[in-house]
């Protein structure tokens, strides 16, 4: 069974940066792409980065662009989503996530199958 665990959400303020960490366990998670995804109050959950496999192919929303950093470790079974210059319009849970099969980039929610219980990010102004 597929299971993924993020970290490190929290309180930042306008202008700070944070790392958020996903770790998955139940397969070989080289062979598979990863994603974020974040859903505010009172909104849909929407994409925000995807990375490949071998992690040489990324894509992101144009929300994050030039902001937000995805990577992979994968000798460490992890996904990173590195966020900078964060702004209010950033607070929302973060959720990553896994698809069933398939090691490319995936920008639609359902292309993914596994998620994690998700991390709160709150940018305050």
């Amino acid at each position: 069974q597929v299971q993924l665990v993020e970290s490190g959400g929290g309180l930042v303020q306008t202008g700070d940066s944070l790392r958020l960490s996903c770790t998955a366990s139940g397969r070989t998670f080289s062979n598979y792409g990863m994603g974020w995804f974040r859903q505010a109050p009172g909104k849909e959950r929407e994409f925000v980065a995807t990375i490949s496999g071998n992690g040489l192919t990324t894509y992101y929303a144009d929300s994050v662009k030039g902001r937000f950093t995805i990577s992979r470790d994968n000798a460490k079974n992890t996904v990173y989503l590195q966020m900078n210059s964060l702004k209010p319009e950033d607070t929302a849970v973060y959720y990553c996530a896994a698809p069933r099969s398939g090691n490319s980039i995936y920008s639609r929610e359902w292309s993914y199958n596994y998620w994690g219980q998700g991390t709160q990010v709150t940018v305050s102004s």
